[in-house]
Protein backbone atom coordinates (compact mmCIF):
# COMPACT_ATOMS: atom_id res chain seq x y z
CA UNK A 1 0.00 0.00 0.00
CA UNK A 2 1.23 3.51 -0.98
CA UNK A 3 2.20 5.99 1.15
CA UNK A 4 -0.80 8.71 1.39
CA UNK A 5 1.41 11.48 2.65
CA UNK A 6 2.86 11.53 -0.55
CA UNK A 7 1.53 12.24 -3.95
CA UNK A 8 0.53 9.44 -5.86
CA UNK A 9 -3.01 7.72 -6.15
CA UNK A 10 -4.99 4.77 -5.25
CA UNK A 11 -5.96 1.68 -7.73
CA UNK A 12 -9.15 2.05 -8.33
CA UNK A 13 -11.82 -0.81 -7.41
CA UNK A 14 -15.14 -1.17 -8.83
CA UNK A 15 -17.61 -4.03 -9.85
CA UNK A 16 -19.96 -3.08 -13.01
CA UNK A 17 -17.43 -2.13 -15.48
CA UNK A 18 -14.06 -0.81 -15.59
CA UNK A 19 -11.81 1.28 -17.93
CA UNK A 20 -8.47 2.87 -18.20
CA UNK A 21 -7.06 5.23 -20.59
CA UNK A 22 -4.90 7.68 -20.91
CA UNK A 23 -7.14 11.06 -21.21
CA UNK A 24 -9.98 11.79 -18.79
CA UNK A 25 -12.31 12.34 -21.79
CA UNK A 26 -12.14 9.09 -23.16
CA UNK A 27 -12.14 7.32 -19.90
CA UNK A 28 -15.32 9.14 -19.54
CA UNK A 29 -16.36 7.74 -22.89
CA UNK A 30 -16.14 4.81 -21.99
CA UNK A 31 -18.04 4.12 -19.05
CA UNK A 32 -21.05 6.51 -20.45
CA UNK A 33 -21.37 3.32 -23.03
CA UNK A 34 -21.00 0.97 -20.77
CA UNK A 35 -23.63 2.90 -18.45
CA UNK A 36 -25.35 2.90 -21.46
CA UNK A 37 -25.69 -0.61 -22.11
CA UNK A 38 -22.41 -1.38 -24.35
CA UNK A 39 -20.01 -3.79 -23.91
CA UNK A 40 -16.51 -3.44 -23.34
CA UNK A 41 -15.56 -4.07 -27.43
CA UNK A 42 -18.18 -0.76 -27.47
CA UNK A 43 -16.50 0.84 -25.01
CA UNK A 44 -13.29 0.04 -26.23
CA UNK A 45 -13.71 1.46 -29.56
CA UNK A 46 -16.30 4.72 -28.45
CA UNK A 47 -12.54 5.79 -26.00
CA UNK A 48 -10.37 5.31 -29.12
CA UNK A 49 -12.30 7.20 -31.43
CA UNK A 50 -12.66 10.37 -28.34
CA UNK A 51 -8.62 9.54 -27.92
CA UNK A 52 -8.21 10.69 -31.85
CA UNK A 53 -9.74 14.33 -31.24
CA UNK A 54 -8.53 14.84 -27.75
CA UNK A 55 -4.66 13.33 -28.13
CA UNK A 56 -4.43 13.79 -31.81
CA UNK A 57 -0.94 13.49 -31.85
CA UNK A 58 -0.90 10.40 -30.37
CA UNK A 59 -3.56 8.09 -32.59
CA UNK A 60 -6.34 8.46 -35.00
CA UNK A 61 -7.81 7.20 -37.74
CA UNK A 62 -4.93 7.49 -39.97
CA UNK A 63 -3.08 4.60 -38.10
CA UNK A 64 -3.41 1.36 -36.99
CA UNK A 65 -4.74 -0.88 -33.89
CA UNK A 66 -4.26 -3.94 -32.45
CA UNK A 67 -6.61 -5.79 -29.90
CA UNK A 68 -6.94 -8.89 -28.00
CA UNK A 69 -10.30 -9.89 -26.95
CA UNK A 70 -11.10 -12.18 -23.66
CA UNK A 71 -14.68 -13.75 -23.73
CA UNK A 72 -15.86 -14.86 -19.90
CA UNK A 73 -15.43 -17.92 -20.20
CA UNK A 74 -11.81 -17.76 -21.92
CA UNK A 75 -12.18 -17.90 -25.41
CA UNK A 76 -9.34 -15.32 -26.54
CA UNK A 77 -9.43 -13.46 -29.67
CA UNK A 78 -6.57 -11.75 -31.70
CA UNK A 79 -6.79 -8.51 -34.15
CA UNK A 80 -4.28 -7.83 -36.21
CA UNK A 81 -5.40 -3.99 -37.51
CA UNK A 82 -1.78 -2.90 -39.02
CA UNK A 83 -1.87 -1.83 -42.44
CA UNK A 84 0.09 -2.87 -44.97
CA UNK A 85 2.72 -0.94 -47.54
CA UNK A 86 1.54 0.41 -50.87
CA UNK A 87 1.47 -1.44 -53.68
CA UNK A 88 3.66 0.79 -55.27
CA UNK A 89 6.27 0.72 -52.30
CA UNK A 90 9.57 0.50 -53.89
CA UNK A 91 12.56 0.29 -51.39
CA UNK A 92 15.31 0.82 -54.47
CA UNK A 93 13.87 4.13 -55.41
CA UNK A 94 14.36 5.05 -51.80
CA UNK A 95 17.86 4.15 -51.40
CA UNK A 96 17.95 5.87 -54.79
CA UNK A 97 17.11 9.25 -53.52
CA UNK A 98 20.07 8.56 -51.27
CA UNK A 99 18.10 7.01 -47.43
CA UNK A 100 20.16 4.00 -45.95
CA UNK A 101 17.65 3.84 -43.27
CA UNK A 102 13.72 4.64 -43.71
CA UNK A 103 12.63 8.27 -44.12
CA UNK A 104 10.92 9.25 -40.49
CA UNK A 105 8.02 11.58 -41.85
CA UNK A 106 6.58 12.48 -44.86
CA UNK A 107 4.56 10.64 -47.74
CA UNK A 108 7.18 7.92 -48.08
CA UNK A 109 6.40 5.84 -44.86
CA UNK A 110 2.92 6.64 -45.08
CA UNK A 111 1.16 2.94 -45.05
CA UNK A 112 -2.26 1.79 -45.34
CA UNK A 113 -4.17 3.41 -42.33
CA UNK A 114 -6.07 -0.20 -40.62
CA UNK A 115 -7.48 1.07 -37.63
CA UNK A 116 -10.82 2.06 -39.23
CA UNK A 117 -11.11 -1.51 -40.72
CA UNK A 118 -10.15 -3.00 -37.26
CA UNK A 119 -13.13 -0.94 -35.55
CA UNK A 120 -15.60 -2.16 -37.87
CA UNK A 121 -14.40 -5.97 -37.72
CA UNK A 122 -14.71 -5.63 -34.04
CA UNK A 123 -17.90 -4.40 -33.36
CA UNK A 124 -19.15 -6.54 -36.23
CA UNK A 125 -18.41 -9.44 -33.84
CA UNK A 126 -18.72 -8.22 -30.83
CA UNK A 127 -20.97 -4.49 -30.44
CA UNK A 128 -23.91 -4.54 -29.01
CA UNK A 129 -24.68 -0.93 -29.22
CA UNK A 130 -25.07 0.74 -32.66
CA UNK A 131 -21.89 1.54 -34.45
CA UNK A 132 -22.84 5.40 -34.84
CA UNK A 133 -23.43 5.52 -31.31
CA UNK A 134 -19.95 4.62 -30.73
CA UNK A 135 -18.63 8.37 -32.03
CA UNK A 136 -21.09 10.53 -30.38
CA UNK A 137 -18.45 11.88 -28.07
CA UNK A 138 -15.80 12.35 -30.34
CA UNK A 139 -18.20 14.21 -33.29
CA UNK A 140 -19.22 16.36 -30.17
CA UNK A 141 -15.45 17.16 -28.65
CA UNK A 142 -14.18 17.77 -32.81
CA UNK A 143 -17.18 20.14 -32.95
CA UNK A 144 -17.45 21.98 -29.83
CA UNK A 145 -14.40 21.86 -28.61
CA UNK A 146 -12.32 20.33 -25.92
CA UNK A 147 -9.34 21.88 -23.04
CA UNK A 148 -6.18 20.80 -24.21
CA UNK A 149 -4.63 18.17 -21.46
CA UNK A 150 -1.33 19.32 -19.93
CA UNK A 151 0.76 16.28 -21.12
CA UNK A 152 -0.78 16.43 -24.99
CA UNK A 153 0.09 20.68 -24.74
CA UNK A 154 3.97 19.57 -23.67
CA UNK A 155 4.40 17.26 -26.58
CA UNK A 156 1.94 18.87 -29.40
CA UNK A 157 5.18 21.88 -29.81
CA UNK A 158 7.53 19.39 -30.67
CA UNK A 159 5.51 18.67 -34.03
CA UNK A 160 4.94 22.43 -35.11
CA UNK A 161 7.51 22.65 -37.55
CA UNK A 162 6.76 20.20 -39.53
CA UNK A 163 2.82 20.52 -39.54
CA UNK A 164 3.70 24.15 -40.13
CA UNK A 165 5.31 22.59 -43.28
CA UNK A 166 2.30 20.89 -44.53
CA UNK A 167 -1.22 21.97 -45.67
CA UNK A 168 -3.56 20.39 -43.68
CA UNK A 169 -1.17 20.32 -40.67
CA UNK A 170 -1.38 24.08 -41.07
CA UNK A 171 -5.00 24.09 -41.05
CA UNK A 172 -5.93 21.49 -39.04
CA UNK A 173 -3.42 21.13 -35.94
CA UNK A 174 -1.76 24.67 -35.50
CA UNK A 175 -3.49 27.90 -34.67
CA UNK A 176 -1.63 30.83 -35.90
CA UNK A 177 1.13 28.80 -36.56
CA UNK A 178 1.29 27.39 -33.32
CA UNK A 179 0.27 24.67 -30.78
CA UNK A 180 -2.10 25.32 -28.47
CA UNK A 181 -1.72 25.69 -24.79
CA UNK A 182 -2.97 23.46 -21.66
CA UNK A 183 -6.12 24.57 -21.43
CA UNK A 184 -7.33 26.15 -24.37
CA UNK A 185 -10.00 25.05 -26.43
CA UNK A 186 -9.31 23.49 -29.32
CA UNK A 187 -11.54 21.87 -32.01
CA UNK A 188 -10.90 19.72 -35.33
CA UNK A 189 -14.46 20.21 -37.38
CA UNK A 190 -13.28 18.87 -40.24
CA UNK A 191 -12.06 15.03 -38.59
CA UNK A 192 -15.24 15.40 -36.91
CA UNK A 193 -17.11 15.31 -40.04
CA UNK A 194 -14.99 12.51 -40.96
CA UNK A 195 -15.74 10.60 -38.16
CA UNK A 196 -19.71 11.38 -38.02
CA UNK A 197 -19.25 10.26 -41.63
CA UNK A 198 -18.04 6.57 -40.45
CA UNK A 199 -19.87 6.52 -37.79
CA UNK A 200 -22.95 6.72 -40.11
CA UNK A 201 -21.71 4.88 -42.95
CA UNK A 202 -19.41 2.58 -41.91
CA UNK A 203 -15.85 2.35 -42.66
CA UNK A 204 -16.19 2.20 -46.42
CA UNK A 205 -16.54 5.66 -46.00
CA UNK A 206 -12.97 6.18 -45.10
CA UNK A 207 -12.08 3.17 -47.35
CA UNK A 208 -13.48 4.56 -50.72
CA UNK A 209 -14.75 7.37 -52.21
CA UNK A 210 -13.93 11.08 -51.90
CA UNK A 211 -11.55 10.58 -48.37
CA UNK A 212 -10.16 7.75 -49.73
CA UNK A 213 -9.35 9.81 -53.00
CA UNK A 214 -7.86 12.66 -50.98
CA UNK A 215 -5.83 10.65 -48.99
CA UNK A 216 -4.27 8.80 -51.57
CA UNK A 217 -4.03 11.98 -54.07
CA UNK A 218 -2.38 13.95 -51.14
CA UNK A 219 0.41 11.70 -50.26
CA UNK A 220 1.06 10.60 -54.11
CA UNK A 221 1.18 14.96 -54.66
CA UNK A 222 3.99 14.55 -52.36
CA UNK A 223 5.95 11.56 -53.71
CA UNK A 224 4.42 8.91 -51.86
CA UNK A 225 3.41 5.27 -53.15
CA UNK A 226 -0.13 5.38 -51.40
CA UNK A 227 -3.00 4.70 -53.62
CA UNK A 228 -6.82 4.27 -53.83
CA UNK A 229 -6.54 0.53 -54.92
CA UNK A 230 -4.24 0.00 -51.25
CA UNK A 231 -6.61 1.46 -49.35
CA UNK A 232 -9.83 -0.43 -51.18
CA UNK A 233 -7.75 -3.32 -50.05
CA UNK A 234 -7.85 -3.01 -46.17
CA UNK A 235 -7.70 -5.83 -44.34
CA UNK A 236 -8.24 -6.65 -40.58
CA UNK A 237 -6.90 -10.35 -40.13
CA UNK A 238 -8.89 -12.36 -36.80
CA UNK A 239 -5.17 -13.87 -35.27
CA UNK A 240 -4.59 -16.81 -32.51
CA UNK A 241 -2.27 -14.86 -29.60
CA UNK A 242 0.82 -16.18 -28.58
CA UNK A 243 1.49 -16.71 -25.22
CA UNK A 244 4.05 -18.38 -22.70
CA UNK A 245 3.71 -18.82 -18.45
CA UNK A 246 4.66 -16.51 -16.32
CA UNK A 247 4.20 -16.78 -12.33
CA UNK A 248 1.65 -18.27 -12.79
CA UNK A 249 0.09 -16.75 -15.56
CA UNK A 250 0.09 -17.22 -19.09
CA UNK A 251 0.49 -13.82 -20.78
CA UNK A 252 -0.63 -13.45 -24.56
CA UNK A 253 0.32 -11.01 -26.79
CA UNK A 254 -0.16 -10.81 -31.15
CA UNK A 255 2.18 -12.62 -32.58
CA UNK A 256 4.43 -10.50 -35.46
CA UNK A 257 4.22 -8.74 -37.31
CA UNK A 258 3.99 -7.35 -34.00
CA UNK A 259 7.13 -7.26 -31.56
CA UNK A 260 4.56 -8.61 -28.39
CA UNK A 261 7.47 -11.88 -29.28
CA UNK A 262 9.94 -9.60 -27.60
CA UNK A 263 8.18 -9.39 -24.36
CA UNK A 264 7.48 -13.17 -24.42
CA UNK A 265 11.25 -13.38 -24.86
CA UNK A 266 11.53 -11.78 -22.32
CA UNK A 267 9.63 -13.22 -19.58
CA UNK A 268 10.99 -16.21 -20.85
CA UNK A 269 14.45 -14.84 -19.90
CA UNK A 270 13.04 -13.66 -16.71
CA UNK A 271 11.69 -17.14 -15.56
CA UNK A 272 14.62 -18.62 -16.63
CA UNK A 273 17.40 -16.40 -15.00
CA UNK A 274 15.83 -16.50 -11.82
CA UNK A 275 13.91 -12.59 -11.64
CA UNK A 276 11.34 -13.72 -8.70
CA UNK A 277 14.09 -14.19 -6.54
CA UNK A 278 15.40 -10.59 -6.40
CA UNK A 279 14.65 -7.08 -5.28
CA UNK A 280 11.73 -5.13 -6.68
CA UNK A 281 13.82 -2.30 -6.77
CA UNK A 282 17.18 -3.80 -6.09
CA UNK A 283 20.19 -3.35 -9.35
CA UNK A 284 19.93 -7.15 -9.84
CA UNK A 285 16.86 -7.15 -11.42
CA UNK A 286 17.36 -3.93 -12.80
CA UNK A 287 20.43 -5.01 -14.52
CA UNK A 288 19.06 -8.40 -15.24
CA UNK A 289 15.60 -6.47 -17.19
CA UNK A 290 18.18 -3.94 -18.79
CA UNK A 291 20.39 -7.30 -20.48
CA UNK A 292 17.15 -9.58 -20.84
CA UNK A 293 15.51 -6.49 -23.11
CA UNK A 294 18.64 -5.83 -24.76
CA UNK A 295 18.93 -9.96 -25.82
CA UNK A 296 14.95 -9.74 -26.90
CA UNK A 297 15.39 -6.60 -28.67
CA UNK A 298 18.01 -8.19 -30.90
CA UNK A 299 15.93 -10.70 -31.55
CA UNK A 300 13.58 -8.28 -32.70
CA UNK A 301 15.85 -6.59 -35.07
CA UNK A 302 17.05 -9.21 -36.82
CA UNK A 303 14.37 -11.66 -36.80
CA UNK A 304 10.97 -10.07 -36.47
CA UNK A 305 8.90 -9.01 -39.49
CA UNK A 306 5.63 -9.94 -41.85
CA UNK A 307 5.16 -13.39 -40.86
CA UNK A 308 5.18 -14.62 -44.65
CA UNK A 309 9.05 -12.85 -45.25
CA UNK A 310 9.94 -14.40 -42.00
CA UNK A 311 12.56 -17.16 -41.73
CA UNK A 312 11.90 -18.55 -38.48
CA UNK A 313 8.45 -18.78 -36.48
CA UNK A 314 7.05 -18.11 -33.65
CA UNK A 315 7.88 -21.15 -32.18
CA UNK A 316 11.24 -21.50 -32.70
CA UNK A 317 12.14 -18.00 -31.26
CA UNK A 318 10.09 -19.18 -27.72
CA UNK A 319 11.66 -22.42 -27.41
CA UNK A 320 14.10 -23.88 -25.20
CA UNK A 321 16.72 -24.19 -26.84
CA UNK A 322 16.64 -21.15 -28.33
CA UNK A 323 16.04 -19.21 -25.05
CA UNK A 324 18.58 -21.30 -23.56
CA UNK A 325 21.30 -20.09 -25.91
CA UNK A 326 20.29 -16.29 -25.13
CA UNK A 327 20.39 -17.16 -21.26
CA UNK A 328 24.10 -18.36 -22.07
CA UNK A 329 25.00 -15.02 -22.43
CA UNK A 330 24.13 -13.04 -19.71
CA UNK A 331 26.85 -11.88 -16.68
CA UNK A 332 24.70 -11.23 -13.69
CA UNK A 333 27.78 -8.83 -12.96
CA UNK A 334 29.11 -6.99 -16.30
CA UNK A 335 26.57 -5.97 -19.15
CA UNK A 336 27.07 -7.87 -22.75
CA UNK A 337 28.89 -5.35 -24.92
CA UNK A 338 28.54 -7.62 -27.67
CA UNK A 339 24.85 -6.69 -28.19
CA UNK A 340 23.88 -3.51 -30.38
CA UNK A 341 20.78 -2.33 -30.93
CA UNK A 342 19.71 0.04 -34.03
CA UNK A 343 18.00 2.79 -34.18
CA UNK A 344 13.92 3.37 -33.96
CA UNK A 345 11.93 6.40 -35.11
CA UNK A 346 10.56 7.98 -31.83
CA UNK A 347 6.15 6.66 -31.45
CA UNK A 348 3.14 8.07 -30.50
CA UNK A 349 0.36 5.52 -29.05
CA UNK A 350 -2.53 5.43 -26.93
CA UNK A 351 -3.22 2.03 -24.83
CA UNK A 352 -6.45 1.52 -22.79
CA UNK A 353 -8.19 -1.87 -21.40
CA UNK A 354 -11.74 -1.93 -20.35
CA UNK A 355 -13.63 -4.77 -18.57
CA UNK A 356 -17.77 -5.21 -18.52
CA UNK A 357 -19.74 -6.84 -16.09
CA UNK A 358 -19.85 -9.53 -17.48
CA UNK A 359 -16.34 -9.79 -17.91
CA UNK A 360 -15.77 -9.64 -21.29
CA UNK A 361 -12.31 -7.99 -21.35
CA UNK A 362 -10.28 -5.84 -24.16
CA UNK A 363 -6.98 -4.95 -24.22
CA UNK A 364 -6.55 -2.20 -27.35
CA UNK A 365 -3.95 -0.11 -28.69
CA UNK A 366 -3.95 2.44 -31.41
CA UNK A 367 -1.48 5.14 -32.80
CA UNK A 368 -0.23 6.90 -35.67
CA UNK A 369 3.52 6.09 -35.09
CA UNK A 370 5.41 9.22 -34.53
CA UNK A 371 3.49 12.51 -32.78
CA UNK A 372 0.96 13.09 -35.83
CA UNK A 373 2.09 10.30 -37.67
CA UNK A 374 3.92 11.21 -41.05
CA UNK A 375 2.85 14.91 -40.18
CA UNK A 376 1.06 14.42 -43.60
CA UNK A 377 -2.74 15.88 -42.98
CA UNK A 378 -5.36 16.00 -45.43
CA UNK A 379 -6.18 19.42 -46.08
CA UNK A 380 -10.41 18.44 -46.70
CA UNK A 381 -10.78 15.51 -44.16
CA UNK A 382 -8.52 16.25 -41.50
CA UNK A 383 -6.83 12.87 -41.10
CA UNK A 384 -3.02 13.05 -39.86
CA UNK A 385 -1.34 9.90 -41.72
CA UNK A 386 0.71 7.28 -40.10
CA UNK A 387 4.25 7.06 -40.96
CA UNK A 388 4.14 3.20 -39.60
CA UNK A 389 6.33 2.55 -42.71
CA UNK A 390 9.52 3.81 -41.03
CA UNK A 391 9.50 0.60 -38.99
CA UNK A 392 10.58 -1.17 -42.34
CA UNK A 393 14.30 -2.13 -42.87
CA UNK A 394 15.96 -0.42 -46.40
CA UNK A 395 19.36 -3.84 -46.10
CA UNK A 396 18.86 -5.82 -48.55
CA UNK A 397 16.93 -9.56 -48.08
CA UNK A 398 16.08 -8.50 -44.51
CA UNK A 399 12.73 -9.91 -43.73
CA UNK A 400 11.74 -6.47 -42.78
CA UNK A 401 12.96 -4.61 -45.65
CA UNK A 402 10.20 -2.52 -47.69
CA UNK A 403 8.36 -4.58 -49.95
CA UNK A 404 5.18 -3.76 -51.94
CA UNK A 405 1.56 -5.01 -49.83
CA UNK A 406 3.97 -5.87 -46.81
CA UNK A 407 3.47 -5.03 -43.20
CA UNK A 408 6.09 -3.92 -41.47
CA UNK A 409 7.79 -4.51 -37.97
CA UNK A 410 5.13 -3.05 -35.69
CA UNK A 411 5.68 -1.67 -32.40
CA UNK A 412 1.98 -1.63 -30.91
CA UNK A 413 1.20 -4.35 -28.73
CA UNK A 414 -2.05 -5.27 -26.44
CA UNK A 415 -1.37 -7.73 -23.34
CA UNK A 416 -3.61 -10.21 -21.69
CA UNK A 417 -2.59 -12.50 -18.90
CA UNK A 418 -5.15 -15.59 -18.25
CA UNK A 419 -4.83 -17.32 -14.97
CA UNK A 420 -6.64 -20.68 -14.74
CA UNK A 421 -8.07 -20.48 -18.32
CA UNK A 422 -9.78 -17.06 -17.24
CA UNK A 423 -8.61 -13.81 -18.49
CA UNK A 424 -7.16 -12.11 -15.11
CA UNK A 425 -4.93 -9.06 -16.07
CA UNK A 426 -5.32 -7.01 -19.44
CA UNK A 427 -2.40 -4.28 -19.95
CA UNK A 428 -0.31 -2.51 -22.37
CA UNK A 429 2.38 0.30 -22.20
CA UNK A 430 2.66 3.15 -25.05
CA UNK A 431 5.89 4.38 -25.90
CA UNK A 432 7.34 2.69 -29.19
CA UNK A 433 10.11 0.71 -29.09
CA UNK A 434 9.62 0.19 -25.11
CA UNK A 435 6.43 -1.24 -25.48
CA UNK A 436 8.10 -4.73 -24.71
CA UNK A 437 10.46 -3.56 -22.08
CA UNK A 438 7.36 -1.77 -20.62
CA UNK A 439 4.96 -5.39 -20.11
CA UNK A 440 7.84 -7.22 -18.89
CA UNK A 441 8.07 -4.47 -16.40
CA UNK A 442 5.02 -3.96 -15.22
CA UNK A 443 3.40 -6.99 -15.35
CA UNK A 444 6.83 -8.75 -13.22
CA UNK A 445 5.92 -6.27 -10.57
CA UNK A 446 2.43 -7.82 -10.57
CA UNK A 447 3.52 -11.49 -10.77
CA UNK A 448 6.92 -11.23 -9.20
CA UNK A 449 6.47 -8.42 -6.18
CA UNK A 450 2.44 -8.78 -5.10
CA UNK A 451 1.92 -4.68 -6.47
CA UNK A 452 -1.41 -3.57 -7.40
CA UNK A 453 -1.78 -2.38 -10.96
CA UNK A 454 -1.40 1.54 -9.67
CA UNK A 455 1.74 0.39 -8.09
CA UNK A 456 3.26 -1.35 -10.69
CA UNK A 457 2.41 1.36 -13.46
CA UNK A 458 3.67 3.69 -11.23
CA UNK A 459 7.32 1.88 -10.16
CA UNK A 460 10.40 4.24 -11.92
CA UNK A 461 11.42 2.80 -14.89
CA UNK A 462 14.98 2.59 -17.14
CA UNK A 463 15.50 1.62 -20.87
CA UNK A 464 18.68 1.38 -22.70
CA UNK A 465 18.40 3.63 -25.51
CA UNK A 466 19.68 3.44 -29.37
CA UNK A 467 23.01 4.70 -28.92
CA UNK A 468 23.81 2.16 -25.70
CA UNK A 469 22.98 4.80 -22.84
CA UNK A 470 20.37 3.58 -20.40
CA UNK A 471 17.76 5.91 -19.42
CA UNK A 472 16.65 6.38 -15.57
CA UNK A 473 13.41 8.28 -14.58
CA UNK A 474 14.17 9.96 -11.79
CA UNK A 475 12.53 7.35 -9.11
CA UNK A 476 15.78 5.21 -9.84
CA UNK A 477 17.94 5.55 -6.49
CA UNK A 478 21.86 6.64 -6.49
CA UNK A 479 22.81 3.50 -5.18
CA UNK A 480 21.15 1.59 -7.68
CA UNK A 481 22.12 3.99 -11.05
CA UNK A 482 25.84 3.56 -9.07
CA UNK A 483 25.69 -0.17 -9.07
CA UNK A 484 24.60 -0.08 -13.31
CA UNK A 485 27.34 1.82 -13.95
CA UNK A 486 29.88 -0.30 -12.00
CA UNK A 487 28.65 -3.09 -14.39
CA UNK A 488 29.26 -1.57 -17.36
CA UNK A 489 25.92 0.57 -17.73
CA UNK A 490 25.97 4.18 -19.04
CA UNK A 491 23.83 6.05 -18.08
CA UNK A 492 22.07 9.37 -18.22
CA UNK A 493 18.53 11.07 -16.78
CA UNK A 494 15.57 10.37 -18.63
CA UNK A 495 14.68 12.77 -21.25
CA UNK A 496 10.96 12.28 -21.24
CA UNK A 497 8.62 10.13 -18.94
CA UNK A 498 8.37 6.42 -20.23
CA UNK A 499 5.95 4.95 -21.94
CA UNK A 500 2.09 5.12 -20.10
CA UNK A 501 0.35 2.21 -19.02
CA UNK A 502 -3.04 1.24 -18.34
CA UNK A 503 -4.41 -1.99 -16.58
CA UNK A 504 -7.43 -3.58 -15.36
CA UNK A 505 -7.14 -6.57 -13.23
CA UNK A 506 -10.25 -8.91 -12.75
CA UNK A 507 -9.71 -10.68 -9.04
CA UNK A 508 -11.91 -13.80 -8.94
CA UNK A 509 -12.01 -14.07 -5.26
CA UNK A 510 -13.42 -10.77 -4.35
CA UNK A 511 -15.94 -10.07 -7.35
CA UNK A 512 -13.96 -6.63 -8.14
CA UNK A 513 -12.25 -4.89 -11.02
CA UNK A 514 -9.27 -2.95 -9.91
CA UNK A 515 -7.68 -0.53 -11.83
CA UNK A 516 -4.66 1.15 -12.65
CA UNK A 517 -3.31 4.37 -14.71
CA UNK A 518 -0.18 5.93 -15.82
CA UNK A 519 0.58 9.13 -13.96
CA UNK A 520 3.05 9.66 -17.23
CA UNK A 521 -0.37 10.62 -19.36
CA UNK A 522 -3.16 13.05 -18.43
CA UNK A 523 -5.85 9.63 -17.86
CA UNK A 524 -7.12 7.80 -15.05
CA UNK A 525 -9.11 4.84 -14.30
CA UNK A 526 -12.29 4.74 -13.58
CA UNK A 527 -15.23 2.41 -12.73
CA UNK A 528 -18.89 1.96 -11.87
Amino acid sequence: MRNFDRPGRSPVYAENGMAATSHPLATATAIDVLKAGGNAVDAALAASATLCVVEPHMTGIGGDCFAIVAEPDGKVHGLNGSGRAPAAADAERIRALGHSVMPEVGPLPVTVPTAVQAWEVLHQRFGALPFDRLFRDAVRYGEDGFAVHPRVARDWPNYVADLAADEGGRRHCLRDGRAPAAGERWRFPALAATLARIGTEGAAAFYQGEIAAEMAKTVRDKGGFLAESDLAAVSADWVEPISVPYGGYDVLEIPPNGQGITALVMFRLLERLGARGLAADGPARRHLMLEVARFAYSVRDAMVADPAAMTVTPAEILSDAFIEGLARQFDPQRRNGSVVLPRRPNASTIYLSVVDRDRLTVSFINSVYDGFGSRVVTPKSGIALQNRGACFSLERGHPNELAPSKRPMHTIIPAMAMKDGRPAVSFGVMGGAFQPMGHAHVFSNIADHGMDPQEAIDHPRLFEMEDGVVELESGVDAQTADDLVARGHRLRPAAAPMGGAQMVVIDEKSGFLVGGSDPRKDGLALGW
